[in-house]
């Protein structure tokens, strides 16, 4: 029978608000979130809420009750087909006998790949692949790439002045930008697994590197700081450790054996890393160790360097600037270090260029061309 693919729609984005409500808390897992509606009403709404814990499948079903029986289900992601950290979703959607199934996107986890969707089949039960299949990629692209490759999902993120600058020649940077803009970057910290920053950003400003919402406590991302001889100050916030707050120090074989030694008596993890031609820490190692490790989103805040070596050797998925109305001129601190670019054809380039008022500032968000 044909279906009204604009209900369909509705009910889909619906599910992915609701998906919205697990950021933070269920990653390496994807955002998912589920809709059951029966004669034109909702009856059941879930989403996934914490790593380990009911799956939005679930959750919605169990919201339902009987209800759910003859109910369509709208989902963002196929249903799982595994066992894992809790049973197979495709067989409770089964079990409740849904008259329909409709899907934004199939999993590419390896081990559900389609399975969900087959065993929905055979159960007889009617498929919908593909609503608003672009929306649901962008909101698990951190998942998407992770679970595809292994490495995190690297964001570029910069306040920055209308010509490109972070700080004045002093270093002084408080506050480019606006609350309202400063508020978007710690949200973007909430939802992020890691955070990325130089030793250089380290020295220069001591920043905590946790999240603080206006409106609730957030979720402190690993703190990772690249320090390819280790002169991490042990006085530094970043070395204040605890359940909340976690620090790993990625070096080289050039660290002082006493230092690394001090750092790890203080709760600190210092891991070695290969190093590049000039001494640096291979930052293809560290986003691979990382991934090892469930790190699927991480968040880059500086500085020059380490943003340039990303950029160069194209780590780096996503940007985002936050472009305050203000111009420092030509000493000041430039977003992106030196890259090497000699010729337009060397340049960076970028595609998907979008940009959002927030406030008297402006968010461009852009990723790299492949």
């Amino acid at each position: 029978m044909p279906y009204d693919t604009a209900v369909d729609v509705q009910y889909m984005r619906q599910a992915l608000d609701l998906a919205r409500g697990g950021l933070g808390f269920v990653s390496p897992n994807p955002l998912v979130g589920c809709v059951l509606v029966k004669d034109g009403a909702i009856v059941g709404r879930g989403y996934h809420q914490r790593f380990g814990g009911s799956h939005a499948e679930v959750h919605a079903l169990q919201e339902a009750g009987a209800r759910a029986r003859g109910a369509v289900l709208y989902v963002n992601l196929e249903p799982c087909s595994h066992t894992g950290k809790t049973p197979p979703c495709a067989d409770a959607v089964i079990q409740a006998r849904v008259s329909r199934v409709v899907v934004a996107l199939r999993d590419p986890n390896p081990l559900v790949a389609g399975r969900g969707l087959s065993r929905l089949e055979i159960a007889g039960i009617p498929i919908t692949v593909g609503v608003c299949e672009a929306e649901a990629r962008k909101l698990n692209e951190a998942f998407l790439k992770y679970i595809s490759t292994g490495c995190p999902f690297v964001t570029l993120k910069s306040a920055i002045t209308l010509d490109g600058k972070i700080a004045t020649r002093t270093g002084a940077s408080r506050w480019i930008t606006g609350e309202l803009a400063r508020q978007a970057g710690h949200q973007l910290r909430h939802a992020a697994d890691a955070i990325l920053v130089g030793i250089g950003t380290v020295l220069q400003d001591d920043p905590q590197l946790t999240t603080r919402l206006p409106d609730r406590q957030g979720v402190n991302p690993l703190r990772v700081i690249v320090d390819s001889t280790l002169r991490l100050p042990l006085q530094a916030q970043v070395t204040d450790v605890a359940a909340d707050r976690r620090t790993l120090v990625a070096t080289t074989a050039q660290a002082p054996a006493v230092q690394c030694e001090q750092l790890r008596a203080r709760g600190v993890e210092v891991v070695c890393f290969p190093a590049y031609d000039d001494g640096r820490v291979d930052l293809e190692a560290l986003l691979r160790y990382l991934g090892e490790h469930g790190i699927a989103n991480m968040l880059v805040e500086g500085g020059a360097t380490l943003s340039a070596t990303l950029l160069r050797r194209r780590l780096v998925d996503k940007v985002l600037f936050f472009v305050a109305p203000k111009i420092i001129g030509g000493d000041g601190i430039s977003v992106i270090g030196t890259c090497g670019v000699e010729t337009m054809e060397q340049v960076i380039s970028l595609r998907d260029v979008v940009g959002q008022r927030l406030g008297q500032d402006f968010l461009l968000e852009a990723y790299l061309t492949t």
